[in-house]
């Protein structure tokens, strides 16, 4: 039995571009269907929101003259690219999808609206959330958050390049430690990047967990869903 019944994956789009972390990788776009489908099969309501930087970044295109609300549009148009490749790799593995658009793109998503959401996923099917929260200045993570609370999840697991939370950057200092389980307000304390503010204080304030953890290993999202020791979990209390 899953420990999680309805969940919020949260990816980077650098993630699909592999190594070079640029447009699509065809083994990890493989790799993530397959994940999403294991967790399906275990009867797990799955809801994806995917970011754009392996297309481009809102706020990295302001110094070439675009003003960032523009930036930002155009970064919520990357996240929409990404989830027509994640559909279309995960219903490849036989898995049903919907993409679900913050903004109006009807001949390619249907509009983001709650109860739909809640029942696509309640028919089994993989709801994959584009367009960000369909407002500038915000990012993806602040998406996948407010949707994992508009949406009742129980959880947000937020898959990243290193494997939980460090106290420092684990790539350039060998001596960082990693941490199993934090608090919200630890992680406040210590100013871990966990998320973006906007994003952290809205788990924080709905007590929504976070369970941070590498996408490079396999299977790492159903051992997180079902409740085992995984990254790093983020939470009210600490776990013993």
């Amino acid at each position: 039995m899953a420990a999680y019944h309805r969940i919020m994956l949260k990816l980077s789009g650098e993630a699909l571009g592999g190594e070079s972390k640029h447009g699509f990788d065809q083994k990890v776009l493989t790799e993530l269907a397959v994940e999403v489908q294991g967790l399906v099969k275990k009867g797990i309501e799955v809801a994806i929101v995917i970011g754009g930087g392996n297309f481009l970044r809102g706020t990295q295109i302001t110094d070439i003259g675009i003003e960032r609300g523009t930036g930002d549009y155009m970064g919520m148009l990357a996240t929409m690219i990404n989830a027509l490749a994640l559909q279309s790799v995960i219903e490849n593995e036989g898995c049903p999808t919907r993409v679900l658009s913050a903004l109006e793109t009807r001949p390619v998503a249907e509009p983001y609206i709650r109860r739909r959401a809640i029942r696509h996923m309640e028919k089994g099917r993989v709801v994959i959330l584009a367009g960000g929260t369909g407002n500038p200045y915000f990012t993806t993570d602040t998406a996948a958050s407010l949707r994992a609370v508009e949406l009742d999840c129980d959880v947000l697991l937020k898959g990243t390049k290193v494997d939980g939370i460090y106290t420092a950057d684990p790539e350039k200092d060998p001596n960082a430690k990693k941490y199993t389980t934090l608090t919200y307000d630890r992680c406040l304390q210590e100013n871990l990047k966990v998320m973006d503010a906007t994003a952290f204080t809205l788990c924080r304030e709905n007590n929504l967990p976070i369970i941070v953890f590498s996408m490079k290993t396999k299977g790492a999202a159903l051992q997180a869903a079902q409740g085992e020791k995984i990254g790093t979990l983020v939470s009210a209390e600490a776990a013993q």
